[in-house]
């Protein structure tokens, strides 16, 4: 497992971090992740939000913010996840194993965030700091300059006179981490779906698998 720091980190605190909650569910007195998922969300917001700004001098707020969110979202965040096997090591319960919960991209990319919390708590800034950029910096490279949803709109409108419509499909996560599911639908057709903590982001989530898809 490619965690940084890894020998660092207190064992106790990483531990935690791979602890799923219905892993703490069936085991009481065990902690789950959701506390250093919540600390590390906001670690890799402030590490990716100042790496951008040093690195984009140029680039205004607007600019800024959508490539933060071309590398701040739950699909590359679960892909990451899966490239450090952070999966493999994760503390599932029997029933969200059984259901393949291991590999659900909303799962894996809170996993990551709780390592970033644990990274964070067992090693401070600098060391959470240049973990993320380690593994992270350099993504938001695929920006184009417009988000995912004016992308699509164009694309579309070029072919029709009809804009595509968003609906939400699902919600589920804790109160403190909500995660949004989003078809994005056209001429009777579902051309893609997202997740998101926020119904924009998840948006931006399921146009971008359309567009993928077209």
């Amino acid at each position: 497992m490619d965690i940084l720091a890894a020998s660092t980190v207190p064992a106790h605190i990483l531990k935690e971090a791979l602890t799923h909650s219905s892993y703490a569910n069936e085991h009481p007195g065990t902690t789950d992740n959701e506390r250093l998922e919540f600390l590390g969300d906001a670690v890799l917001e402030l590490a990716i939000s100042t790496y951008l700004f040093q690195t984009y001098p140029h680039k205004s707020e607007g600019e800024l913010s959508l490539m933060r969110s071309s590398v701040v979202n739950t699909v590359a965040l679960a892909n990451m996840a899966r490239q450090l096997n952070l999966g493999d090591h994760l503390r599932l319960g029997r029933g969200s194993e059984i259901s393949g919960s291991r590999d659900l991209d909303s799962v894996l990319a809170a996993t990551f965030e709780a390592v970033i919390g644990a990274v964070y708590i067992g090693c401070g800034w600098q060391m959470a700091y240049n973990y993320i950029c380690q593994h992270l910096a350099g993504q938001e490279r695929d920006y184009s300059g417009k988000d995912n949803k004016s992308l699509l709109q164009e694309h579309l409108q070029s072919q029709s006179a009809e804009s595509p419509t968003y609906c939400v499909v699902h919600t589920d996560g804790p109160d403190h981490a909500r995660q949004f599911v989003v078809e994005v639908r056209h001429a009777g057709q579902v051309l893609g779906q997202g997740r998101g903590r926020s119904k924009k982001a998840a948006e931006q989530e399921a146009a971008r698998a359309a567009l993928r898809k077209l």
